[in-house]
This record gives C-alpha cells, structure tokens and sequence, in this order.
C-alpha cells in the first residue's frame, strides 16, 4: 500500500478549502487545516479534519506545517472591493501572510506548496482567451496576488521550495462564501431568488465570467500532488467558456421557475469586463473541466434545498 501524503490547508473554513479537504478526505488524505475564521465558517470544516485556529501570519506556523507534506495555501482576503478599500491590511494577509506560510513550509521541511494565485492578475490584459504569461494587475488584490507570485519565484530560487501556483477564475458551488460586502453572483442571486426576493445586477448585466465549478478545481488540486510537471509552474483555472451576469441570473431564475426580475445598480469599478481563461496549459496534463453550468447550478441549488438556505444580512449582490 502507497503512504499518501499528509495535507494541511490554509484557509480550511473557507469556500475552497473546505470542498478541497472533504474531496481529500474522501480519497484517503490525511488533512489538517488552518483558519482564522475571519472569513470562514468553523461548521464548514468537515469532520476529521485536524483543525487549528491560527492566522497564517503567527511566528509559530513552522510547528503547524510539519503536519504536512503538501501545503495548500488558500487563505486570503479577497474580495477586490474590500482590499481596495484597506490595502494595508491586504498586504499583510495577502503579501505577509504568504510569505510567513513559504518560510514556515521551508522551515518544516514540506515537499510542496501549492497555492492560491488568481485571474485578478489579467484585469488590465485585453488577450481573450488569456493565457499565463499575460500579468495586467490593477486592483490591489491583483497586486497583492503578484506580490506572492514574485515571492514564491525567489524561494523556489534561493531554496529550492517546490511551488505550483493556481489562477482560479470565478470559482462556484457548495459553500461559496455569500458573506462578503459583495458577495458573488452565483450564491447571491440563488439565496434571493430562493426567498423571493429580486436579485441584484451590478451595471447592465453584461460583463462576462469564465465560471468554473468546485469539483473540477479539486480535480486539478489533487493532480498538483503528485504531478511532478506541475511544480514550479502556474495555471489557470477556469472553464474556457464565459457567460453574461444577464445569462447567469436566466439560467438560475429558470431552473426555479421564477419570473422575479433583477434590480440594476450602477456598476462597480476596477472590474474587468470580461474574463476568459486559456486553459490549454492544464489541459496538457490530461485536466478537462467535467461540470456544465447547467448541472453545477442544479445542483448548487439542491445543496441549499437540502440544506436550507443562510442568512443573507448583506444587500449587493
């Protein structure tokens, strides 16, 4: 019998990690997980996870880590219109607390890191589909994402610390975080119309998303393990395919048979207005996207029938 390597999460509570440390679980993985729980839900750690409160920026994260021998870092603000609104404290999570979780990797003696980058970094590229190598930041989120890209260049440099970095597009499914000041369109728009109230489009609805499901970033999460071709690289994540906010809210409204129109509210700066992932990088490795938006809003919307639906406490959608 192959020992399996041991898993320790970042930002476990949260959308991402919590789907990533069920998956992992249920394939075997021994997981631990880190989570401040500033953002994320400690009931959304799923049992047997070995959880630890912490924030990624304690000095004593080297302790925690050797728990580990693969690291997925996902922790992060990020949500662009509250890191544009304290980029201070962007920096020290996003910047500092990335930086903490490479040296205290190093330090432990982990096998790999692999970590949360994120399409943010294309918002200035007008290359569409957009490839790896096309780094526009603006906001700064995205510049607080570059910030760790350059950073885990120099450790894989200067100690040889294995790191593959993932660009996540407009990621949905289970667990997705509704709380945000914004919170996103897929999550939002189910909740309201699941309780009959108008969702709510920023701007005209026609700005366009790559949306990809949960399930299939895991796919390539687990593939990152013990895929050698995968270290010291980046990749995006998204579907290849993109869709209006106007066309999200039809596809939601329609499989609830709801009529209820969207509320229009002016639109929101430092978004792109489109965005769309080359994926042809992933998909030399043998990764194709498994789920349609069709079945993955479906079954979002079983997971909140069966499970009933959250507090919404917060008005944009």
């Amino acid at each position: 019998m192959i020992d399996l390597p041991r898993i320790v999460i970042t930002g476990v509570a949260g959308f991402i990690g919590s789907n990533l440390a069920e998956r992992a679980l249920a394939d075997g993985f021994e997981v631990a997980g880190i989570d401040n729980l500033s953002y994320g839900l400690r009931e959304q750690v799923p049992a047997g996870v070995r959880f630890f409160e912490l924030d990624i920026r304690e000095r004593n994260l080297a302790g925690l880590l050797q728990r580990g021998d693969v690291i997925f870092h996902l922790a992060a603000k990020n949500c662009i219109s509250d890191c544009q609104s304290d980029p201070l404290e962007t920096a020290s999570i996003n910047v500092l607390g990335t930086v903490n979780v490479f040296e205290a990797a190093r330090r432990a003696g982990a096998e790999k890191v692999i970590y949360a980058e994120s399409s943010a970094l294309y918002e200035g590229s007008t290359v569409m589909p957009t490839p790896e190598p096309e780094v526009h930041p603006r906001s700064f989120y995205a510049v607080s994402k570059l910030a760790g890209m350059v950073f885990a260049d120099a450790y894989r440099r200067y100690y040889g610390l294995r790191t593959t970095a993932l660009r996540y597009f407009c990621v949905y499914g289970p667990r997705q975080d509704y709380r945000r000041s914004i919170p996103p369109v897929m999550s939002s728009f189910i909740i309201r119309l699941m309780r009959g109230e108008a969702p709510i489009i920023f701007g005209t609805g026609e700005k366009r998303r790559d949306f990809i499901h949960v399930d299939d970033v895991n796919d390539f999460h687990l593939r990152c393990i013990a895929d050698h071709r995968t270290d010291g690289r980046v990749f995006n994540l998204g579907s290849g395919s993109n869709y209006s906010v106007r066309e999200v809210y039809e596809q939601i409204a329609k499989a609830l048979g709801t009529t209820i129109e969207p509320v229009y509210r002016p639109d929101l700066s430092g978004e792109a207005q489109a965005t769309l992932a080359d994926i042809s990088a992933a998909r030399e490795l043998g990764w194709e996207p498994q789920v349609s938006l069709e079945h993955g809003l479906v079954s979002f919307i079983d997971y909140y029938r069966t499970r009933g639906l959250p507090e919404l406490t917060i008005a944009a959608g």
